[in-house]
């Protein structure tokens, strides 16, 4: 890929953000990463790479710094939160976190760039094998399955500027998330195939999307689960 090209990345600080951002990084992109927390690699000062600090579930903070972002040829929304919780125990304020998060932002950021946004260019959301629902998980769920319905109604809107637009579905992968006390409630499970999956892998997934061999993928949810889905 040519240093011309242009990528935004949330939640570049760990997880798949990061590998994304580092994937895309190595293959000769741009990024601009987008995080609360300050990247412990990859967006050094006077680097390639440009990031910058934000709360992902604060909407206004986001519509904020729309102006101030280059005009992307690639938007992947990777910034994630999981809580866990079954009926009777519901905490209204962990469904609006992960809301703000995971859609609102997602929205706040593509409305904002869909003008700028280059054309032939890609959105990627990341979403998660869970959207077709699991015990203990609905918050997140609703929050990951609104996703895809997003996705495909952008992807109906953008098709004649030759924009691709999909949802990336990983399983139980090895990220700080896997481990995040809020989700204590749902401990993750090891897929059939006997490994977690590592975020790498989703990164390769996105960067397949992101260039000229995944011009013909769009409106759909690509779903990476290690067998989870059988």
């Amino acid at each position: 890929m040519s240093s011309t090209q242009e990528a935004i990345v949330t939640g570049v600080s760990s997880g798949i953000g990061a590998s994304i951002a580092r994937t895309l990084s190595g293959r000769g992109w741009h990024v601009t990463g987008l995080s609360r927390t300050r990247p412990a690699q990859g967006f050094e000062d006077g680097g390639p790479n440009r990031w910058i600090g934000v709360d992902l579930a604060d909407t206004r903070a986001v519509s904020d710094l729309i102006d101030d972002l280059p005009d992307p040829h690639s938007i992947v929304h990777a910034a994630g939160v999981q809580r866990s919780g079954r009926l009777g125990d519901l905490d209204p304020a962990h469904s609006e976190q992960m809301w703000r998060v995971h859609v609102a932002a997602a929205e706040v950021l593509v409305d904002g760039l869909a003008a700028r946004l280059h054309d032939g260019g890609r959105v990627v959301l990341i979403g998660s094998r869970t959207m077709t629902g699991v015990a203990g998980k609905s918050q997140y769920v609703a929050t990951k399955s609104a996703l895809v319905g997003m996705a495909r109604s952008w992807a109906m809107e953008l098709v004649s500027r030759g924009i691709t637009v999909n949802v990336v579905a990983p399983g139980p992968t090895d990220t700080p998330m896997l481990r995040d006390p809020g989700r204590v409630a749902t401990p993750p499970i090891t897929p059939p195939l006997g490994h977690l999956i590592d975020p790498d892998e989703i990164a390769e997934t996105v960067a397949f999307l992101l260039s000229p061999h995944g011009r013909s993928i769009t409106g759909q949810t690509i779903v990476q689960c290690g067998g989870t889905s059988l």
